[in-house]
């Protein structure tokens, strides 16, 4: 009980800054899936284009995956030095591997006589790509972006130990202080809410695209005409 009370005590004299930490964390957590999205999506449709390159790209995301967090954020700070900037590097590069990793399996799950009916009406290879794969794909596609944003969450704590900020940083004063456990909680706590309601949220979207989903909505839209 005395823990609870001092870390009710804690979120009321620190709320804001704990907010924004909040925010920082979250941002730099969105920001580095978000520049892996831009990069893997393309590089995963790639790949399944050209499988004789799914090997390599996905063994080097692989052992990008197998880097400790601390060694990959050492690394990292001796070219961009301290910051969030090589926080959000550090999250790009983990995030890499779920989003190529489930885009490749997507596109490549599409059934093959879907795509013979695509070329029999004569649509591109483009068109099949945005109108056909993507759009039977993106359950999928989410599933990665899903996995990556609640491992980015995760690593972002551990950019405190160099001035990333986020919650990570009232984590470590808490291990800094003699009886900081509630300090510990005080960014423990949002942290871990902050990956359960990204899981669900991304969930609910992921299952929102599944071709089921499309097609019953599709259903009910035909219906109400």
């Amino acid at each position: 009980m005395e823990t609870i009370q001092e870390l009710w005590n804690y979120y009321q004299l620190n709320g804001s800054y704990v907010m924004e930490q909040f925010f920082r964390h979250f941002l730099m957590s969105a920001y580095g899936v978000l520049f892996a999205a831009v990069v893997g999506i393309p590089t995963g449709i790639l790949i399944a284009r050209y499988g004789k390159l799914s090997g390599w790209v996905l063994t080097a995301a692989n052992l990008i995956q197998t880097i400790p967090a601390l060694a990959m954020l050492a690394v990292l700070m001796l070219a961009m030095g301290l910051g969030a900037n090589t926080v959000v590097m550090s999250l790009f590069l983990y995030s890499l591997l779920p989003i190529i990793r489930n885009t490749y399996t997507g596109i490549r799950s599409v059934d093959s006589s879907i795509l013979e009916a695509g070329r029999a009406m004569g649509m591109t290879g483009s068109q099949r790509l945005f109108m056909v794969e993507l759009p039977l794909s993106l359950s999928v596609i989410m599933a990665g972006l899903r996995t990556a944003l609640i491992i980015a969450i995760g690593v972002a704590t551990i950019g405190a130990f160099i001035g990333g900020g986020g919650l990570g940083s009232i984590i470590i004063r808490g291990t800094n202080v003699t009886d900081g456990a509630a300090i510990i909680l005080a960014g423990a706590i949002p942290t871990a809410l902050m990956a359960v309601v990204a899981d669900v949220v991304m969930g609910w979207i992921e299952k929102a695209l599944s071709p089921a989903n499309q097609k019953r909505a599709a259903k009910a839209g035909t219906a109400n005409t």
